[in-house]
């Protein structure tokens, strides 16, 4: 496998061991994971001088990511090196867009760019993977065309005809006449030089988390805030702790009642020691 990505701005090149997939994922799982310090250098260096080297070596570290992510959508019945080498695009472009200002490590920033290549790449080849995917169907996508007499949709007892001639299920047929019936869609083309609006599938589709600085934001605030609980969480005494966490954080959340037969006192008392504990965890976390 050979991965070779360049940005426009600065021809920055980025090529892979040439060899099996395995080879490769090995190979970029060797380099080392940066240090915060070391990324901010890096980064700094890029942003600030253009320095290519700093660039690769950014990129570099970051490859065992891209591998990490792209193995996630191999259900769709993609090749993982195709979508290895679409990540490696949405990385390249993370690197030059990361400002090292924010303080927030290079791969929190990468992962939305990452996955937006990922995601255009499947969106584009989702129609060719789905009309076809199993044997039966296949046979069918070749010879359902020359089995049918018209346009029209087969009847049933032609239906049933063309199963027993292909060796298929009659419900496999009708399943591969609604797929060859539909259209593709582009989801998203260049309007019409005299209509600037485009009435298209990615008109109706706004992501409301298509800022990836916007994602950044609330991942490091919901990170900050977990933080900051869990260490006002241990600032409780133990008996306070367990009912808190009996009551709010485990999966098979215990009643007033039964903590008040644990602990040999009413419910009302559980109550107000659970109150009093959640008093002091705000206090603690808005310090």
């Amino acid at each position: 496998m050979t991965t070779a990505i360049a940005t426009t701005d600065h021809d920055l090149m980025l090529t892979g061991p040439v060899g099996s997939l395995d080879a490769y994922i090995h190979a970029v799982g060797a380099f080392p994971v940066l240090s915060k310090e070391d990324e901010q250098s890096l980064a700094y260096r890029f942003r600030n001088d253009e320095d290519l080297d700093a660039a690769r070596d950014l990129v570099m570290a970051h490859l065992r990511f891209v591998v990490h992510i792209a193995k996630g959508y191999t259900g769709y019945g993609l090749p993982l090196g195709d979508l290895i080498q679409e990540g490696n695009v949405g990385l390249m472009k993370a690197v030059k867009r990361f400002d090292p200002e924010y303080g927030v490590r290079l791969v929190s920033f990468a992962v939305h760019w990452i996955r937006a290549e990922i995601h255009e790449f499947v969106l584009k080849n989702w129609r060719i993977v789905k009309v076809a995917t199993t044997k039966a169907q296949r046979k069918l996508f070749f010879n359902l065309r020359k089995s049918k007499n018209s346009l029209a949709w087969l009847s049933h007892a032609e239906t049933q005809a063309v199963a027993e001639d292909l060796g298929v299920s009659p419900k496999e047929v009708t399943e591969m006449e609604r797929r060859l019936s539909a259209r593709d869609s582009i989801f998203d083309p260049s309007p019409d030089a005299d209509d600037e609006r485009s009435f298209t599938p990615a008109a109706y589709l706004p992501s409301p988390d298509a800022d990836p600085a916007e994602l950044v934001e609330k991942t490091d605030w919901h990170n900050d805030a977990t933080h900051r609980m869990n260490r006002a969480i241990k600032t409780l005494d133990d008996r306070s702790r367990h009912i808190l966490e009996s009551r709010w954080l485990a999966d098979n959340k215990r009643t007033l009642h039964e903590l008040a037969d644990e602990y040999g006192v009413s419910a009302e008392r559980i109550r107000q020691i659970e109150a009093n504990a959640i008093k002091k965890i705000r206090t603690a976390m808005a310090v």
